[in-house]
């Protein structure tokens, strides 16, 4: 009996090919980008701070603002005679006024608040989108491991059914024992079982793909076989991790902490200093029916130009305390950039090495699937001549089961973790999912 299975990217597409049309890695990911609530919400934090950051502008602008108004005025003017005079004037007034900040130290340190929070939200953008990248990338392989699992069951279901039946055979001709019977019916069995908590498996990942992509029944399109990984340039740790120094969004978001709380001490500071404005307003009256002391139409203009200086003397200890909260404050900023920092260059060289040793893996597992393959053929032969019995030939066959299943998900994470490597050293972009999307089946 000779094992002849089909090739796995056919027979996954002939499996799983339903009323659904395949999706690459490429199209579901661009459908999470439009549908995911994590990444929506940065998107609009990143708009808010653009917005809040144009607000805290208004401080070193001109404010200009301007008036007008009317009253009516009437006086009951009694004699000596008891004659009562009533007159009444109406006032007309209008005016526009202007205050430019000359020297406003706390409204300065503000503006560049802003500025550094737009910084902000853009890594927090950044890290939400890498993130994005690398929960679809799971998501999907998740499914297309437990695929090739349930494949890789039913094809070991099929094999063993065959050497049930062999056993059966050679059992009623007297050519072996009842034993070979009974260990292919427990392998069988075992199978089965096998098979359904693998089809569960299946479904369940599938259900977290559609919770990341928002699309319900999608399958994903398979590695086309045979599989060969793309070139990782992994040179060494201390690459990557000078990157991550650099670029990582998270590393990038603490360092613009300790700017925005460095900028709060200035703040603080700026309350023992003194402000200085420039001021300017023009303004026009007019009583078209005369006022109190003429009953002629009167008109006044005034402008004024000057310089408004305010020195802060004492404010209740105020300025100090708020000085001491800013600075621990700061103190605090730093040591959560400390933090970061250490956990990004951990996390990035815990990474380079995982993909590093992954690499070395496949290479030993696709040695390692030759050679059980090697070893299964040698036992059928040898129970097919008496010299092994069914046992043999069922373990061979299970450990080939085990080195491909094993071979297609150390595949599989070291893919990830190629995305992962470009996540920690910050440089992850959508277009790196193009390199694995080529893999695919077309």
């Amino acid at each position: 009996m000779k094992l002849r299975p089909l090739p796995l990217a056919f027979a996954l597409a002939t499996l799983f090919a339903g009323s659904v049309q395949a999706q690459n890695l490429v199209q579901m990911y661009e459908a999470a980008r439009g549908y995911d609530a994590g990444y929506q919400s940065a998107k609009a934090q990143y708009d808010a701070s653009i917005a809040k950051a144009d607000q805290a502008t208004a401080g070193i602008l001109p404010f200009v603002s301007a008036n007008a108004g009317y009253s009516q005025t009437q006086f009951d003017n009694k004699t000596g005679n008891n004659i009562v005079i009533d007159t009444s004037f109406g006032t007309e007034n209008a005016a526009i006024s202007a205050s430019q900040p000359l020297y406003r130290p706390a409204n300065l340190a503000t503006f560049e608040q802003g500025r550094k929070q737009v910084d902000i939200a853009k890594a927090q953008l950044d890290a939400i989108e890498q993130d994005l990248i690398v929960r679809v990338s799971s998501a999907y392989f998740d499914v297309l491991s437990a695929q090739d699992n349930l494949f890789l069951v039913r094809e070991q279901k099929k094999f063993v059914a065959e050497q049930l039946a062999s056993a059966k055979r050679n059992f009623e001709v007297g050519t072996a024992t009842i034993t070979d019977s009974r260990e292919a019916e427990s392998r069988y069995d075992l199978i089965l079982s096998a098979e359904i908590g693998a089809e569960n498996d299946l479904r369940v990942k599938r259900l977290a793909l559609e919770v990341v992509v928002g699309k319900a029944a999608n399958d994903p399109k398979p590695l086309a076989r045979p599989v060969v990984l793309p070139a990782i340039p992994l040179t060494d740790d201390a690459f990557w991790v000078q990157q991550a120094e650099v670029n990582n969004p998270t590393l990038r978001q603490a360092r613009l902490g300790v700017d925005v709380a460095q900028l709060e001490t200035a703040k603080a500071y700026a309350g023992h200093k003194p402000t200085l404005d420039l001021t300017a307003s023009y303004g026009n009256t007019r009583y078209p029916g005369g006022n109190a002391s003429s009953g002629f139409y009167t008109r006044t203009t005034s402008g004024t130009v000057g310089l408004v200086l305010n020195v802060p003397i004492f404010s209740g200890f105020l300025v100090q305390n708020q000085v001491k909260q800013t600075l621990a404050l700061e103190e605090k900023a730093k040591a959560d950039l400390d933090g970061v920092q250490r956990n990004v260059v951990q996390g990035t060289r815990a990474i380079f090495f995982g993909v590093k040793s992954g690499l070395g893996q496949v290479k030993a597992l696709e040695t390692a699937e030759i050679s059980t393959k090697s070893a299964l053929d040698a036992n059928i032969l040898g129970y097919q001549v008496g010299v092994r019995i069914n046992l043999d030939v069922l373990n061979a066959q299970a450990a080939l089961f085990v080195a491909r299943r094993d071979l297609d998900l150390t595949r599989y994470n070291v893919l990830l973790n190629s995305l992962k490597l470009r996540q920690a050293a910050g440089t992850l972009k959508p277009e790196d999912l193009d390199q694995i999307n080529a893999l695919l089946v077309k």
